[in-house]
C-alpha cells in the first residue's frame, strides 16, 4: 500500500473512531470552545443575572467562556425562536424564565413550540413573588386576608408587576382557588411598590426583592409568599402553603429562571450541564451572590424541568380563559 493509500486509511479510520466515540466521551469533550446563552430580557434582571452569575462559575468549571447575550423582544419569543433553530450541539442555550411559559399558554401564532422544540437542562433560580398589603389593610395574615375579600368582594384593588405576568397569574390563582374577587390594575413592579407604600394602593404581588426594604422598615405588610418553599431572603415570611388553608394546601407559583437547549442537542451533554448546575448552585459564594441579587437557589432537573414547563402552561391557560387574561 503506498503512503498516500495508509494515510487516507488512517483518515478514515479516525473519522470512524470520533463518530463511534460513546456519549460519556463527548460529554467529556465539551465544551472545547465558547458557549452562548441567550437571554430573552435586558440586562440587570432575575434572568439576566442568573444567567451571567451561573454562566461566570460555569466558565470557570469548563475552562471556557460563557458568553450571555441579550436578544429582547416580543416577551422573550426572539431570544427563543434563535436557539430553537441553533445547531443543537450545546454551544447555544436559552435563559428560559417562567414568562416562557405564560407566552407558550396565551400566545398562538409562535414559531417554536417551547414542549417540543426543546430538551430542558436545569433550572437554577427564583425570584419570589410576594403578596403584600399597605398597613392601613386590616390584615396581618393571608387567612384574614382572604376573610376580608369574601366580606368586601371587588372592593380592594390590587397592582401586580404587568398584564399576563407571573405575578398576575399568582393572584388570579389565588382568587381562583378561593373563590374571592378582587380588580387588577397592571403596573411595574417598581410603581406598584412605590404606589402601595405611598397609600395609593392597598394590595400588590410583586417580587419580593423589590418590596423587601419597605416590609422590613414597616411601610409594607407582607401576607405571603407565592413559591413552593420559604425564601433564604426573608425566612420568616410564610407561603400560601403555610396559611392553614385547605384550599391552598397545593398552592404554588415559581417565578424561575434555567436552561434550555435545542431539542437534538445530544443528551450526555445535557446531562453535563445538568450535573454542573447542580454542582455550583450548591457553593455558598454563589449562593450569596444570588441573595445580593434577590434570587433563591432553585435548581431543578431536566425532568421536573419538563414537567413544570408542562404543569404552569397547562394551568396558565386555564385560568386565562376563567379571568380573561390576553397577553399585550
Amino acid at each position: 500500500m503506498s503512503s498516500l493509500l495508509r494515510t487516507a486509511a488512517c483518515a478514515v479510520s479516525l473519522v470512524a473512531l470520533a463518530t463511534a466515540a460513546p456519549p460519556a466521551c463527548q460529554a467529556q469533550a465539551w465544551p472545547t470552545k465558547p458557549v452562548r446563552v441567550v437571554a430573552t430580557f435586558p440586562p440587570g434582571g432575575g434572568a439576566d443575572i442568573t444567567g451571567r452569575l451561573l454562566g461566570a462559575r460555569l466558565g470557570e468549571l469548563w475552562k471556557q467562556p460563557v458568553i450571555v447575550e441579550n436578544r429582547t423582544g416580543a416577551g422573550g419569543s426572539v431570544g427563543a425562536e434563535l436557539v430553537s433553530r441553533a445547531t443543537p450541539d450545546g454551544y447555544t442555550l436559552l435563559l428560559v424564565a417562567a414568562s416562557h411559559a405564560v407566552n407558550a399558554a396565551l400566545l398562538q401564532k409562535l414559531s417554536f413550540d417551547l414542549l417540543r422544540d426543546f430538551k430542558p437542562v436545569a433550572l437554577a433560580t427564583s425570584a419570589p413573588i410576594l403578596l403584600a398589603v399597605n398597613p392601613r389593610v386590616k390584615a396581618t395574615t393571608l387567612q384574614e386576608f382572604t376573610g376580608l375579600l369574601r366580606a368586601q368582594p371587588d372592593k380592594l384593588d390590587y397592582a401586580s408587576c404587568g398584564m399576563a405576568t407571573t405575578h398576575h397569574f399568582t393572584m388570579e390563582l389565588y382568587k381562583y382557588d378561593t373563590k374571592t374577587a378582587a380588580v387588577h390594575i397592571p403596573h411595574s413592579c417598581a410603581a406598584a411598590v412605590a404606589n402601595a407604600v405611598g397609600g395609593q394602593l392597598d394590595v400588590i404581588a410583586v417580587t419580593l426583592a423589590s418590596a423587601l426594604p419597605f416590609v422590613q422598615q414597616g411601610r409594607l405588610r407582607a401576607l405571603a409568599l407565592s413559591s413552593h418553599d420559604r425564601s433564604r431572603l426573608a425566612p420568616d415570611i410564610p407561603t400560601f402553603r403555610d396559611s392553614g388553608m385547605a384550599e391552598l394546601k397545593s398552592f404554588a407559583v415559581e417565578n424561575y429562571y434555567g436552561l434550555l437547549a435545542p431539542a437534538a442537542t445530544p443528551t450526555a451533554v445535557v446531562t453535563k450541564v445538568e450535573a454542573d448546575v447542580r454542582q455550583v448552585l450548591d457553593e455558598p459564594d454563589l449562593q450569596k451572590k444570588l441573595a445580593n441579587a434577590g434570587l433563591d437557589p432553585f435548581f431543578r432537573s431536566g425532568a421536573d424541568t419538563m414537567k413544570l414547563l408542562r404543569t404552569d402552561i397547562e394551568r396558565y391557560r386555564r385560568i386565562a380563559a376563567v379571568a380573561g387574561i390576553k397577553q399585550e
